[in-house]
């Protein structure tokens, strides 16, 4: 990613085109929205500059450099805004504080995506010179015809022995679009059906209707089908380890889209949380579950949410022990992601954005890049020990203990 000097972002923003830059005299009343909005139009680069877009914090509109105090709030505030759910999927972005001309600007440079379309709160942001502007529907094909098959994530990418048969195409119209898109937006929508499964990414384009990756896991009928290890394996087991097949409880291949996965698991995470309840500490009785939900479900979504589904059979693995719940997802560390900063508040990247867009649009995630802080505070209110994480090369393990006083 290139490095610009101080020169080089003078030389912006005197000169360059006005539909790379966005100023803001400082992050006070809209400009958080407007600069969420000139992020999107920047990623997407439907002029096809090839060249990141910058925000400049600090600066008139009359390109006067004010300054202001950049603070390390002020630039975690910025950049926040690449993972809070907001922009999906989430763009490459850096955020750093510069002195320009004797003064402290905070500067949020965005490089094109390879996989167009972004949108802000669901709506397609692009720059039509100083403004920014809504896609319209030949914008949108534009921005679908930039995408690079060859370049794109695995998740968007064309599953050539699939057709629209292969999807749930009520489900897709009635449940993923509502929640994908403003009302606003779906009620002026004159796209066709295969329009809107391209601007989805749920195919690959209008004129080339292989469902993608994405698409079969998300809407598919039998995502199995096409991809054999897409599901997950849940195991009960009444032991500390499985040493005999009369420890296993219950067992269950759990197949189907991810979203009829994920909800098959939030059952057998309930059915499996007994519940202790106390008579004799207090006067009024007491309900303690085992596991906080919400802390499993943070691991376990996010493991099949950044797994590898290429090349690999293997299923994401819950195995639920007396002592503790082992997640293992298949696909090691990804991308800025190492052995050394996994788990790091605030550094996250993506394996399958795609899906992880999709994944939030459907309720499954809230906010990007925090699921382990989450399950972290979850577990300490409820007594558990720190989430332990074993990332090798070709799995992570996510093991989450017993809290000491419980005894199954």
């Amino acid at each position: 990613m290139q490095h610009f000097t101080d020169a080089a972002l003078l030389q912006i923003i005197e000169d360059d085109e006005s539909d790379r830059v966005e100023f803001k005299e400082s992050l006070s009343g809209s400009a958080p929205k407007e600069i969420r909005e000139a992020i999107c139009a920047f990623a997407n680069d439907l002029p096809r500059y090839e060249k990141p877009g910058f925000v400049f914090v600090g600066v008139r509109k009359d390109k006067t450099i004010v300054g202001l105090p950049v603070t390390d709030e002020l630039l975690r505030q910025l950049a926040d805004m690449k993972t809070d759910g907001n922009i999906v999927p989430p763009p490459s972005l850096t955020v750093e504080k510069r002195v320009l001309k004797g003064k402290e600007v905070a500067v949020v440079k965005v490089e094109p995506t390879d996989s167009p379309p972004v949108r802000f709160k669901g709506i397609i942001r692009i720059r039509i010179g100083p403004r920014r502007g809504i896609a319209t529907a030949q914008d949108e094909r534009i921005l679908n015809e930039k995408r690079r098959h060859k370049d794109a994530p695995f998740d968007i990418q064309p599953v050539l022995a699939s057709d629209l048969s292969d999807l749930n195409l009520s489900q897709f119209e009635h449940e993923y679009l509502v929640q994908a898109f403003d009302p606003d937006i779906l009620e002026a929508n004159e796209r066709t059906l295969e329009e809107r499964l391209a601007v989805t990414k749920m195919i690959a384009a209008t004129d080339e209707p292989f469902v993608t990756v994405m698409g079969i896991l998300v809407l598919g009928k039998n995502p199995q089908d096409f991809l054999p290890g897409a599901y997950v394996q849940f195991l009960r087991i009444d032991n500390i380890q499985l040493t005999d097949d009369r420890d296993i409880r219950d067992s269950e291949a759990i197949r189907g889209a991810i979203p009829d996965i994920l909800r098959r698991l939030d059952d057998k995470l309930i059915a499996h949380n007994r519940t202790e309840v106390d008579f004799t500490t207090s006067p009024v009785e007491q309900s303690t579950a085992l596991y906080p939900i919400p802390a499993l479900q943070q691991i376990i979504r996010n493991a099949v949410m950044h797994r590898t589904y290429e090349a690999t059979h293997a299923p994401v693995r819950v195995s639920w022990f007396n002592d503790r719940v082992e997640v293992l997802s298949p696909g090691g560390a990804f991308g800025a992601i190492t052995v050394e900063n996994f788990g790091q508040p605030d550094l996250t990247d993506y394996r399958n954005p795609n899906l992880a867009e999709a994944m939030r649009i459907l309720g499954y995630v809230q906010k990007f890049g925090i699921g382990i802080q989450i399950t972290r505070s979850l577990l300490k209110k409820a007594g558990h020990p720190e989430p332990e994480f074993a990332i090798l090369d070709n799995y992570v393990r996510a093991t989450i203990k017993l809290a000491r006083k419980q005894e199954i």
